[in-house]
């Protein structure tokens, strides 16, 4: 890891008063502390910039993903997701202890976890797709029971490890899912947050922010543009559908949304962002 990765605040869990155990000797702090893992226990969870219910969301946690937690306190856990290292302060409601690894992840765009094998029964979620379930027993009734959240559709699940391989289709499933910032769930994402649930889906990694997904692949011809590519601008990214049309989740339509890209850079210079920065080839 570069020197400038371990630097980065957004993905370092350091800060002048305290940073975790492993960052001794590699950053500054008036003390270090071990990380204690938890699992999110809601469907989604705000990883926010400042330990307070109404700070900026810079990220989500889904539902049985990790959070290394360093600090708690007054209601406010602090530490790092485990899935993309992103570190920020989330409500110590949402979290519960490790349990058992995961063995499925919800492959539906969404899906709700029911309290007893039947569709009539009470319904928690909705969980998005991505989240993180461990299945214990045998089917019952086209159901699988999820420690911790319910009966789930059998075929809203996939094991760990089964994974589809198109992230382009993928992203095409959160088509109108309203725009969110900081959002990476069905119910609500900005445009990094859909690169990184499409890719996530087809078991792929993929850091948070645009400029961080700007150094993923390799350069793409800007003039010969395919299926997969992805289009950059400062503060914002979007991926082909074939070489004229853009998919992105984006401010201006609130949502995520199909327009032509040379549409799309045209508009998106009119507002003063600029013309787009690079082209990237997964």
């Amino acid at each position: 890891m570069s020197e400038a990765a371990v630097l980065d605040p957004r993905i370092t869990l350091a800060r002048a008063d305290l940073a975790r155990t492993e960052l001794e000797g590699v950053v500054k702090a008036e003390r270090f502390a071990p990380a204690v893992v938890r699992r999110i226990t809601v469907p989604a969870a705000a990883i926010r910039k400042a330990p307070d219910p109404a700070a900026e969301q810079l990220d989500q946690a889904l539902f049985g993903e990790l959070f290394d937690v360093v600090e708690t306190a007054g209601g406010q856990a602090w530490g790092q997701a485990r899935r993309d290292g992103y570190v920020g302060y989330v409500a110590e409601g949402a979290l519960g202890d490790l349990g058992e690894p995961a063995t499925h992840w919800v492959s539906a765009l969404r899906t709700f976890a029911f309290a007893e094998p039947s569709i009539r029964a009470p319904a928690f979620g909705p969980l998005s797709m991505n989240a993180l379930v461990t299945v214990d027993g045998e089917p019952e009734g086209g159901f699988v029971h999820a420690l911790g959240a319910g009966w789930i559709a059998r075929r809203h699940l996939r094991p760990i490890g089964d994974a589809p391989t198109d992230f382009v289709e993928i992203a095409e499933q959160f088509l109108g899912a309203p725009y969110l910032w900081g959002g990476r769930d069905s119910l609500g994402l900005d445009c990094s947050g859909l690169i990184q649930q499409a890719l996530y889906a087809c078991g792929r990694s993929c850091p948070r922010d645009t400029d961080q997904q700007a150094g993923m692949g390799r350069d793409a011809p800007g003039n010969a543009l395919i299926r997969g590519d992805l289009v950059f601008w400062k503060g914002h990214v979007g991926v082909m559908l074939d070489g004229a049309r853009l998919l992105h989740a984006n401010a201006h339509h609130m949502a995520v949304a199909v327009e032509p890209l040379g549409e799309a850079i045209q508009r998106i210079a009119a507002a003063g962002v600029g013309q787009p920065l690079g082209f990237r080839r997964l």
